[in-house]
């Protein structure tokens, strides 16, 4: 897996859900700043990941997730954990 095939992803699901233009999707983008993205939203996109990925998110981490970036970068250090 690759760092863009992993941003793929998470850009796709958030166009999706929030409807907004993937092109908008940068890994600079901040969830709540940037795309007024709630809780729920959040929840939903960790779920897609660690349904996706097999990994593990718990909510402290999930919180440490800001951007799409660091969303990114946490996919592919704890992808191979299982």
């Amino acid at each position: 897996m690759t760092r863009n095939e992993v941003l793929d992803l998470i850009r796709a699901h958030l166009a999706d859900e929030l409807g907004v233009d993937p092109a908008r999707i940068e890994l600079a983008t901040r969830y709540r700043e940037d795309l007024a993205i709630d809780s729920l939203d959040l929840y939903t996109v960790i779920q897609e990941l660690e349904d996706t990925y097999g990994i593990a998110i718990t909510d402290e981490q999930a919180v440490g997730l800001q951007t799409v970036e660091a969303t990114v970068d946490f996919v592919l250090s704890h992808a191979g954990d299982r």
